[in-house]
């Protein structure tokens, strides 16, 4: 049997939203586990999640091959965290690349000639439907002074590090890194660039679960 995740929708027999939020809501849904729900309600269990819209974030490796970490403040685990430039899939009919792309330009001043998926995960999914595309870009080109985003809020006093992969990768394996963006993408370029980058895939592959997040 091929090992992979699969699409499996049980049917939902009713919806309620707890909680409406800024940017994520807390639904509970009742669910037939059997597919059909023929087994009545000793098959029907209520699960209480995260409802997100995903997000994107962009392994970002220079022609020395160091990745650019920014630091941000998390508040709800308390810490300041070094991770990938990073964002919300907020914005209606915007491409999961252009949200990329997008998010680099505002929080690393850079512009990226060439994009690709290095993978796709999700958080944490007994809890929440968020899932996230992390891509690499590199031919990197600043963005002119004139046309630089106006950082605010958690992003205003950010600091910007670039480090070589190889370091990366130790500051992960030491548990010096936390982000799950940056564990999962400086591991996955890190295997990428071994394999020759050979296991990239195109920045508009599909993304199925992607559609479940939404």
């Amino acid at each position: 049997m091929t090992v992979a995740d699969r699409p499996d929708e049980r049917p939902v027999l009713a919806t309620e939203l707890i909680h409406d939020g800024m940017v994520f809501d807390v639904v509970a849904e009742r669910v037939a586990l059997s597919g059909d729900g023929s087994d009545g309600e000793s098959d029907v269990v209520r699960r209480e999640f995260v409802r997100h819209t995903g997000a994107v974030a962009v392994v970002v490796l220079d022609e020395q091959e160091r990745v650019l970490l920014l630091s941000q403040y998390r508040h709800p685990v308390r810490h300041t965290l070094w991770e990938p430039p990073a964002g919300l899939l907020d914005v209606d009919g915007e491409a999961p690349r252009d949200a990329a792309a997008r998010e680099l330009a505002e929080e690393a001043d850079l512009t990226a000639g060439r994009w690709d998926v290095l993978a796709d995960y999700l958080t944490s999914p007994g809890s929440t439907s968020e899932a996230i595309r992390v891509y690499l870009a590199r031919d990197l080109v600043p963005v002119p002074e004139g046309e630089r985003f106006d950082r605010e809020d958690e992003e205003r006093d950010m600091e910007a590090r670039w480090v070589p992969l190889d370091e990366a990768v130790t500051l992960v394996l030491s548990g010096a890194l936390h982000n799950p963006s940056a564990v999962v993408g400086i591991l996955a370029a890190h295997a990428a660039r071994a394999a020759g980058w050979s296991t990239l895939r195109p920045a508009d592959a599909p993304w199925p679960e992607r559609r479940v997040a939404r």
